[in-house]
């Protein structure tokens, strides 16, 4: 496994991120794996040397978390891994128990601490975008847990550019831990981040981990046939939302032909195109076995030419951005 480090910083991760919002309770999505199904997957993930594993308060409520520290915290060192979590979305019915106030994330990140069974995380990161944010209580809040110990670095998810890029603005002026990475949704048919977030990052030394590189599973297989269905793409309704247009299938059709040609998986083909862009530090990917784990760390050997390059960006077609900069 190939290590880089996370940015600017000192911090060295694997290649690859494991993504965990595939584990946890199939109460909160159906798709999901328990425990027993979990275990062997960060077991081959440590196996092949993965360091890096991202999940979030959110996920199944919590319970991902939970599952990481009874799967991975209790059974490794501690520094030799790295995690990362998220908060933001709501996690109590009442209005302060989600966004980024003082008051919710201060409850966010020790509940995190306790359910990850760790005194402190590695990677803190915003989840989702909230337009009535004021960046300044964001970045300060930010900096505070990081001046506690109670987190080590932190990151962002998804925003617009203007605002990730004020809050790099607001942390230096003000001389406060900065925003040190960026998690945005990247992948052969989703790549409006490189209008302006990917060009932000690299001339800022951010360091880049993507989620999606294989377009939730839409590059994986053609979904328009009966048998490529599966409980994700049944009931995930986001995807349907996000990708099926006509050119996404366009870019699905360049993968496979690539796919073909190499003699490799479409999967593999979307994640190696993915990991490859330039400034690209670690995407992070969502195994629910393990031989979805070696078929990762095998996709980052493949060596796409400059001709499968082109074939796959040509079908490519810009959607309209949302107002979160997606």
């Amino acid at each position: 496994m190939e290590y880089r480090r996370l940015g600017k910083t000192n911090l060295k991760v694997s290649r690859l991120g494991l993504g965990a919002m595939g584990f946890g309770d199939k109460a909160w999505r159906g798709w999901v794996l328990d425990r027993d199904a979990a275990k062997p997957v960060i077991s081959r993930s440590l196996d092949v040397g993965i360091n890096f594993f991202d999940t979030c308060d959110f996920y199944s409520m919590g319970e991902s978390e939970r599952m990481l520290a009874d799967l991975l915290v209790s059974q490794v060192p501690r520094d030799s891994v790295v995690i990362a979590t998220k908060a933001g979305n709501p996690m109590q019915k009442h209005v302060n128990g989600r966004g980024y106030s003082r008051k919710h994330i201060f409850e966010a990140v020790d509940a995190s601490l306790r359910r990850l069974g760790t005194d402190y995380i590695d990677l803190y990161q915003t989840h989702i975008w909230d337009p009535e944010t004021d960046l300044d209580e964001l970045v300060d809040v930010f900096a505070d847990v990081v001046k506690m110990g109670k987190v080590l670095y932190v990151g962002a998810t998804t925003m617009p550019a203007w605002s990730f890029c004020s809050s790099l603005h607001i942390a230096r002026f003000r001389a406060l831990p900065a925003f040190v990475s960026m998690q945005c949704e990247y992948n052969p048919c989703h790549r409006e981040a490189e209008r302006e977030m990917l060009p932000l990052c690299r001339a800022n030394g951010i360091g880049l981990v993507p989620f999606s590189p294989m377009a939730r599973g839409f590059l994986s297989a053609d979904r328009r046939a009966a048998e490529a269905s599966t409980p994700r793409t049944k009931t995930d309704d986001y995807t349907g939302k996000l990708y099926y247009r006509e050119s996404d299938f366009a870019v699905l059709e360049a993968v496979q032909s690539v796919a073909k040609r190499h003699e490799v998986t479409p999967s593999q083909v979307a994640l190696a195109w993915t990991a490859g862009r330039t400034g690209i530090t670690a995407p992070i990917f969502g195994p629910t076995a393990p031989q979805h784990v070696d078929a990762a760390v095998e996709a980052l050997a493949i060596e796409l030419s400059d001709e499968d390059v082109s074939a796959i960006e040509a079908a490519y077609a810009p959607r309209e951005i949302h107002a979160s900069g997606h």
